[in-house]
């Protein structure tokens, strides 16, 4: 191995535990506890060798967001591949997108509410995002409905479940009626 690839192997993998790290104090004390001065003291480097990697704390969410993307499009796509048929598909994709929302919160706050300097719904959008829209909309696009754009169907159904997550986790709809709600969302506006 070349003192380059050794080089580039071991700045991946500081990256990889900057990201970890920023992820995991999150979780733990929210986005306010995760700054610079935090995360090197964390990880035992200084903070320039961090802003070496990354420009600021804008990028750190938004490579945290990257990573929860593809995790959240593996799980949708994992747990629509174990079900049968539309109905089921359907039904298992809404409990594994609210279940990955209510077990890593700050990962989804990464994906769809900080601003990570990531652009979507562009054509520029990065792969980990349109991926995870395409997990979506495997699934979504066959219970559209005739003359419903499968797309449009798609991004109705996932402003939806995004509500039922935001609005259970900051406890304006309760918790325990989420499985009826998501029934009604399958059964009335999937109409599966």
């Amino acid at each position: 191995m070349s003192v380059k690839e050794r080089k580039e192997r071991e700045r991946a993998s500081r990256e990889r535990l900057i990201v970890a790290t920023a992820r995991e104090l999150a979780e733990q004390q929210g986005w306010d506890a995760v700054t610079t001065r935090q995360l090197a003291e964390r990880i035992e480097y200084s903070q320039p060798v961090l802003y070496s990697h990354f420009r600021g704390k804008r990028e750190i969410i938004g490579a945290v967001a990257l990573e929860g993307a593809a995790e959240m499009a593996a799980a949708v796509r994992a747990a629509t591949a174990a079900a049968h048929g539309p109905r089921e598909r359907v039904y298992a994709l809404a409990r594994a997108y609210l279940d990955f929302a209510a077990r890593n919160p700050a990962v989804y706050d990464a994906i769809f509410q900080l601003d990570g300097g990531l652009p979507y719904a562009r054509e520029d959008t990065p792969e980990p995002l349109k991926d995870a829209f395409a997990a979506l909309l495997e699934s979504l696009g066959e219970v559209a409905g005739d003359g419903v754009h499968p797309g449009l169907f798609t991004e109705m159904f996932w402003a939806s479940l995004h509500g039922l997550a935001t609005l259970t986790r900051s406890g304006r709809l309760p918790p325990e009626d989420t499985e009826p709600r998501v029934e009604l969302l399958v059964d009335r506006l999937a109409m599966v």
